[in-house]
């Protein structure tokens, strides 16, 4: 069975360590179940994947109504989190943590906990959510905020337009701010 710890930083935020079974053939893993979940939280409904050259910085994202799953089968990437929610016991509070593919670590990032990684290598990233692509629930903030203070492992990263042009924290819309406990 899989070994699922809860961050000591950020409330909601599980880590997923799977057993891997080898012999001489290969491996094989479960890459997630619906058990390591943590109680309460919604199906996963959507699967993605994304393949980053190595230097890249992709967030930070955050949703007021989706939660992800993260898994990296190739590469390694940092993952960066913020705790975004209003009332959250961890607002405030920034978290980084490598995943890297031959760990088979996942992670449940929950609503309101802007995510983004940054690849180190280069790096396959698949994730699975728990609602269908909406682009209204598609929100943002700046990856450099100094507010925030994260630590992407890269001197020069490559980032999307989008990306750039994220708001710093203090100025996100009061609309667009994630309240702990509140999800449709």
């Amino acid at each position: 069975m899989a070994e699922v710890v809860s961050s000591e930083n950020i409330q909601g935020v599980h880590v997923v360590t799977p057993n891997v079974y080898a012999d001489e053939r290969g491996f094989f893993v479960e890459t997630y179940r619906r058990e390591w979940i943590p109680e309460g939280s919604r199906e996963m409904i959507q699967a993605n994947r994304g393949d980053r050259q190595s230097g890249c910085v992709v967030g930070l994202h955050y949703h007021l109504h989706q939660a992800d799953y993260w898994y990296v089968p190739f590469g390694t990437v940092r993952v960066v989190l913020h705790d975004l929610r209003q009332g959250s016991p961890t607002e405030g509070v920034t978290e980084q943590t490598d995943l890297v593919g031959t760990e088979h670590r996942g992670i449940f990032i929950p609503p309101g906990v802007a995510h983004g990684f940054a690849t180190l290598t280069d790096a396959t990233i698949t994730y699975m959510v728990d609602n269908y692509y909406n682009p209204a629930d598609e929100l943002g903030v700046a990856w450099n905020d100094p507010e925030i203070a994260a630590d992407w492992g890269l001197d020069n990263p490559t980032l999307s337009e989008r990306d750039q042009s994220n708001p710093l924290r203090n100025a996100i819309p009061q609309a667009d701010q994630p309240r702990y406990g509140l999800r449709n």
